[in-house]
């Protein structure tokens, strides 16, 4: 008889946990470019909305650590990367779905610093003593930069005299240009208009790097969620592209 209650106890208990995990909703894991922090932090408020069951947990970093520690098991069921390298990395590594990958948003770099500082172009740059640009090993406003500045003929230089400061993504070398700790830094239009002090000294000439796009897509733990794929989907509607043009994203449509 004693076993018999126990029996039906732990049935009770164990359809009011099933019904509690029903009730709580499922997760939305994100891993995002740091350059969309504030973009996605609006996007995730208006889904959960619309959707108040899910929770969405998301983490911003540079592109190349969030590719890196995908590959290394962390937890991820959307990627979202600010340049098409480390995509490319996930999808050679199988990491993500190809078929639910695609350009969804585009950026420009510029070279912000105090407003006094007399910077007209790439040149005027080079007589500065202290740039800031993202690490360009992980961090694909580095690359742009690196890009740029070689083509311009003057990154050798900046590294032969120390002049480069290298930042863990594109936020800290926003950061350091707003505390006035190096003469200027390059980075995204969309994280200019969030500087304090800071202002844009030069947009630097698209055709001196790759094209700056965004390119997301459902990891394979993702495409086995399914509100991982109603948020995919979200993404691609008329609230959340007006949310991105907000912040100065430029909507892509093509692939």
């Amino acid at each position: 008889m004693k076993r018999q209650a126990r029996l039906l106890v732990f049935v009770f208990l164990a359809l009011c946990a099933t019904a509690v995990q029903a009730l709580a909703g499922g997760e939305i894991r994100l891993s995002v470019a740091a350059s969309m922090t504030d973009a996605f932090k609006e996007l995730n408020g208006e889904f959960i909305k619309e959707h108040p069951g899910i929770a969405i947990l998301p983490n911003f970093a540079s592109s190349g650590s969030l590719a890196k520690q995908i590959v290394q098991g962390a937890p991820a069921d959307l990627y979202v990367s600010a340049n098409k390298k480390w995509m490319d990395y996930l999808l050679k590594e199988k990491q993500v779905v190809p078929e639910t990958v695609r350009i969804f948003a585009r950026n420009s770099l510029v070279f912000v610093g105090a407003e006094d500082t007399l910077v007209h172009d790439l040149g005027g740059v080079a007589t500065l003593s202290r740039i800031a640009i993202g690490s360009p090993k992980s961090v694909p406003a580095g690359q742009y930069a690196a890009q740029a500045m070689q083509v311009a003929g003057i990154y050798e230089q900046l590294e032969k005299e120390h002049k480069l400061v290298m930042a863990k993504d594109v936020r800290q070398a926003l950061l350091y240009a707003d505390r006035a700790e190096v003469d200027g830094a390059f980075i995204y239009k969309t994280d200019a208009l969030l500087a304090r002090r800071a202002v844009i000294l030069l947009t630097v000439p698209a055709e001196l790097h790759d094209p700056i796009a965004y390119p997301l897509g459902l990891t394979l733990a993702g495409m086995k969620n399914p509100d991982a794929q109603a948020f995919l989907a979200y993404l691609g509607t008329p609230a959340a592209v007006t949310i991105l043009e907000k912040y100065g994203f430029t909507v892509a449509s093509s692939h």
